[in-house]
């Protein structure tokens, strides 16, 4: 997991019939019409919430416009894929999270290559995970909720945003690490998990900072630790698990921008100069810093070793839990 831990609209329709001759095209005077900007994910959640904010700040430094694209579907595959086939030109980008690395294992029939069929530009973000519980739990630290586990083997649920999602590997993580079993309940998104923990029939689970700590404010949820390696004030004075006790755990999601296959480097290395710029803008690094969220800002080779070493961390914990896609 040392990767992470260190780091812790309308549509522009382009032919894939002229991607050869694209991928050809000079590169002087890019970009000359608007970007698009492919998300794998519906409006709303941190994929675009990251997408909006850099691109707008890349879009003015360029004097182009960026159109933002969402294409959820099978955990991100079908947006993705719409990246991997597009032309090569400079003209399609996209935005992805941890669950780009995950799908490299889980999904056996991918329509892409993850490693071969895409070129990393720049991490924009990490974002460390908090677990919360239903307020009636009797667990008040992560040390009482391992002791409540392990009293009542497999009669504790957790929700996560879908099977393969960094809350949903995090956990399983945790339940390796500590030798518990809590019983897992997917939903199609942080909302929905949230909802039902406020509601009481979810005991805990794990995800971002930002729309767990407005419920832990509000006092319908209540933080047990965070899964870094220091505390974020984001999440007050909540601990981390570390402090806690369960050594060296820390766990997150990240967010970075993508091109296809193929796209000439000089762009590439521009896209990544202009996401690193905008990322260093104290305002949008603020507004992150508040949701829990750390702006990063990479070069591509930087963000290719971080993706390369994100499929092999979460394909050992797929692999140790027997995870598959139902």
């Amino acid at each position: 997991m040392k990767s992470l831990v260190r780091a812790l609209g309308a549509l522009v329709v382009i032919s894939a019939a002229t991607s050869g001759a694209s991928a050809q095209t000079s590169t002087q005077g890019w970009p000359n019409r608007p970007i698009r900007m492919v998300v794998p994910y519906t409006p709303g959640g941190y994929t675009d919430m990251m997408a909006r904010l850099v691109s707008e700040k890349i879009a003015a430094s360029l004097g182009q416009s960026i159109v933002i694209e969402n294409k959820p579907g099978a955990n991100a595959a079908i947006g993705t894929d719409t990246i991997a086939k597009a032309a090569p030109d400079g003209y399609t980008f996209g935005t992805v999270i941890a669950a780009h690395s995950v799908n490299a294992t889980l999904k056996a029939n991918l329509p892409y290559n993850t490693e071969k069929d895409f070129t990393y530009v720049s991490l924009m973000s990490v974002a460390p995970l908090i677990i919360v519980a239903t307020p009636s739990l009797p667990a008040k630290n992560m040390q009482e909720l391992i002791a409540l586990a392990k009293a009542k083997p497999g009669q504790l649920n957790f929700a996560s945003s879908g099977i393969g999602s960094a809350a949903h590997l995090t956990m399983e993580m945790l339940k390796s690490r500590e030798g518990i079993n809590l019983q897992h309940v997917p939903y199609k998104g942080t909302a929905g998990a949230l909802q039902d923990l406020v509601g009481g029939q979810i005991n805990v689970m794990f995800d971002i900072i930002g729309p767990l700590m407005e419920q832990v404010r509000a006092g319908n949820a209540k933080a047990l630790g965070v899964a870094a390696k220091e505390r974020v004030p984001a999440a007050g004075d909540t601990p981390t698990l570390i402090e806690q006790g369960v050594k060296d755990f820390a766990s997150g999601t990240w967010a970075g921008i993508i091109a296809p296959a193929g796209t000439p480097k000089e762009i590439v290395d521009r896209m990544a100069a202009e996401a690193k710029k905008a990322l260093a803008d104290p305002e949008l690094k603020k507004k992150l810093e508040q949701q829990g969220i750390v702006a990063m800002g990479t070069t591509p080779e930087e963000f290719k070793t971080f993706v390369g070493e994100e499929i092999a961390r979460w394909k050992q914990v797929i692999t140790a839990a027997d995870i598959k896609v139902e």
